[in-house]
């Protein structure tokens, strides 16, 4: 598993995990505001991404000039030498650079990384349903990386498999010539889902795509979720219940975008009152099942 992974990269012995709670929720207002005097307005405003939301009229919190400032504490507090992390990070840990600089007059340095994008192409996001979590089953796995945007698959190859540069150049190519990116996709799913759980599972988690996305078959290892109430329900409620969503904004969203069908009939009114039955086929998007369960039906 990626665990039994990390732990053949990293020595857990010698790794501490802390939380910034422990530091952060004592410090007084006071100190706060000595550390606010370490930075100017000018260093918010000057982003790149904050210039935008400026010039094109939209709000910046106040609260939103103090995080990087309390990241930055982070690094000071833990007396860092060196803070890693994605370049979308590089403002946040430089905060923390100064904060070392200034009280403490000591150099410390950031080691910026890419981070994988969303299978969407935007940064990875439980709102928005465009992350490919390490605890994925393999199915799950495997036909995210498929429904990634074609334009992400070297990325994905490069910052998410252990397939050699040379390789990866070698399927650039095929791509740039013409390449069908199905058929690329489904090497990549099949790698990821190999080097994070087992060949196996990524043969069987190819097969169970092509059966249930390729060919629109129902799975037939559907999870069973017991249901109990009223069977006169809404259908956000009911999405709630079932664990298929994870807020009822997010239920609202597939409904509304034509992604729910109960036992093939598609739903698009998010306040549309369904009546449960029992052995009925909730699915969700492209690949996600759950059969309802009447707790009173034998």
């Amino acid at each position: 598993t990626y665990k039994q992974q990390a732990e053949k990269i990293l020595d857990f012995s010698r790794i501490k995990i802390r939380k910034n709670s422990q530091w952060l929720s004592s410090l007084t207002y006071a100190e706060v505001f000595k550390l606010k005097q370490q930075f100017s307005l000018n260093d918010f405003i000057s982003r790149e991404l904050i210039k935008k939301r400026l010039n094109a009229g939209k709000t910046i919190r106040l609260d939103e000039t103090e995080y990087p400032i309390m990241q930055g504490y982070d690094s000071y507090f833990m007396d860092t030498d060196l803070q890693i992390g994605g370049t979308d990070q590089t403002f946040n840990m430089q905060a923390g650079r100064t904060l070392q600089k200034k009280l403490r007059n000591k150099e410390s340095f950031v080691l910026t990384t890419e981070f994988l994008t969303g299978t969407d192409g935007r940064k990875m996001s439980k709102s928005w349903g465009n992350a490919i979590w390490l605890n994925d089953n393999p199915n799950d796995m495997y036909a995210k990386v498929m429904a990634i945007k074609d334009s992400l698959i070297i990325q994905y190859f490069t910052l998410a498999t252990n397939v050699p540069l040379t390789e990866i150049t070698s399927i650039k190519s095929k791509l740039e010539k013409g390449e069908n990116p199905m058929t690329i996709k489904k090497l990549l799913a099949e790698e990821i889902v190999t080097e994070l759980y087992s060949k196996k599972n990524a043969k069987e988690a190819a097969e169970n795509f092509e059966r249930t996305v390729q060919k629109k078959e129902t799975p037939e290892d559907i999870p069973t979720y017991r249901y109990i109430g009223n069977k006169n329900v809404n259908i956000i409620d009911l999405l709630i219940e079932a664990k298929m969503t994870i807020s009822k904004s997010d239920a609202k969203r597939l409904v509304e975008q034509g992604g729910v069908e109960l036992d093939n009939q598609r739903i698009t009114n998010p306040n549309e009152q369904v009546e449960i039955e029992n052995e009925m086929i909730i699915k969700v998007g492209k690949r996600k099942y759950v059969k309802i369960r009447l707790e009173n039906s034998n």
